[in-house]
């Protein structure tokens, strides 16, 4: 038996400016793919636009803050009016907040919960409805270790990526009918800029680094039409940190 596969044209990612969303914005470029770049800050996506347009690529750029979830539908419903229905989703956007629990305050918890989980959860609603009419469409959510291990003092972190988990292998068992498919992707520590805004002492030369999560990722959206990688974790060789 032989499956056909519709070669991805457009990806939305999320946290584009830096990092590992960068890197796969990058990446997918490479593949021909044309992608929408989602961040806040407007001068970093520009940035990352102009390099992939000096290797040819296409990208277009869209400032957005992820965490203003009363707007945020409808800002991503003007990116799709403008982008067109994409066949990727990249939720790659996240942040973390590095204390005890029972002295974190309730303002730093939503904080993260609204961008790690909520908002994750608004832009797979903004794609699907393109991905259901063509009957077909990748959703990568880049999790983390942290989705499966507990640490202590990331615990609002660690809430908001168990909680992404659960959401994407609940996506994953509705959506699969429908011809799209998700996969929870949790990378164990990657270095990117992530480690500059938390005060903690760690070997960063010893961690991932973001284009092998992309190179992954491009992976995960080109298997054919028949396949889907549900789950996976990669870690560093030097374990966890």
């Amino acid at each position: 038996m032989s499956f056909e596969r519709k070669f991805p044209e457009r990806a939305l990612i999320t946290g584009a400016s830096r990092g590992i969303g960068k890197a796969v914005a990058l990446r997918l470029a490479e593949e021909g793919i044309a992608v929408a770049l989602v961040a806040r800050s407007h001068p970093d996506l520009l940035a990352v636009q102009a390099e992939i347009q000096a290797k040819g690529g296409k990208a277009e750029v869209f400032p957005i803050d992820l965490a203003d979830l009363p707007a945020l539908p409808q800002r991503l419903q003007a990116l799709l009016d403008r982008f067109g229905v994409c066949d990727v989703l990249v939720n790659n956007a996240g942040i973390a907040q590095v204390g005890p629990l029972a002295t974190l305050s309730l303002s730093d918890w939503q904080r993260v919960i609204d961008l790690n989980l909520t908002a994750a959860f608004l832009c797979a609603q903004a794609v699907l409805p393109g991905m259901r009419q063509q009957r077909c469409g990748t959703i990568v959510n880049i999790i983390s270790i942290a989705g499966k291990r507990a640490f202590p003092n990331w615990g609002a972190y660690c809430a908001s990526k168990f909680g992404l988990l659960g959401f994407s292998q609940a996506l994953a068992a509705e959506e699969r009918q429908h011809g799209i498919r998700v996969t929870s992707l949790c990378p164990g520590a990657v270095d990117t800029p992530l480690w500059d805004t938390v005060q903690v002492d760690f070997d960063r030369s010893q961690m991932l680094s973001p284009e092998w999560v992309a190179d992954l990722v491009a992976h995960i959206v080109h298997l054919p039409k028949g396949a889907v990688v549900e789950d996976l974790t990669l870690m560093p060789a030097a374990g966890a940190f």
